[in-house]
């Protein structure tokens, strides 16, 4: 069992898609609730509607990086470096996949005629994903447990 599983696996039980469940580790990292951004990340879920278009673990890996690297206000800049990590994470989850043929839902699950993930495949997905969010976050000297500053 990867290594984020037990934190995963209980947030899918209760419902929560992928990008969802991204969103739900970074802000449980800051010691946070969001259900407004949460609510957000479910535009994400299963390819943005059902299964076919961009994995929601790499849409929701994008918007976890820019959660501690973007610009969120008028009177805040986004972090110099918060392109550079998403197009790491980018670059990495293409690496990851291609053994599926693509970054998209289909591509990683094939038909999915019930709009359902296969919960092992994207669970394994999912936990890859939090630990290379985790170790870009590092590399960028953020600390996962301190939110930007408002």
């Amino acid at each position: 069992m990867s290594e984020y599983m037990m934190d995963i696996l209980p947030l899918a039980g209760r419902g929560y898609c992928c990008s969802q469940i991204l969103g739900l580790l970074a802000l449980g990292a800051q010691g946070r609730e969001n259900a407004d951004l949460i609510r957000a990340l479910g535009g994400l879920c299963h390819g943005m509607g059902q299964c076919g278009a961009t994995c929601g673990v790499l849409t929701g890996g994008a918007c976890v990086l820019s959660l501690y690297l973007g610009k969120g206000a008028d009177d805040e800049t986004a972090s110099e470096r918060a392109d550079l990590a998403v197009s790491e994470f980018y670059d990495w989850f293409g690496e990851r996949t291609a053994q599926y043929g693509g970054m998209t839902c289909a591509d990683i699950l094939g038909e999915c005629p019930e709009g359902k993930p296969d919960v092992s495949r994207c669970g394994e997905l999912l936990s890859d994903a939090w630990g290379q969010l985790l170790a870009i976050l590092a590399e960028q000297g953020v600390d996962p447990s301190v939110p930007r500053e408002e």
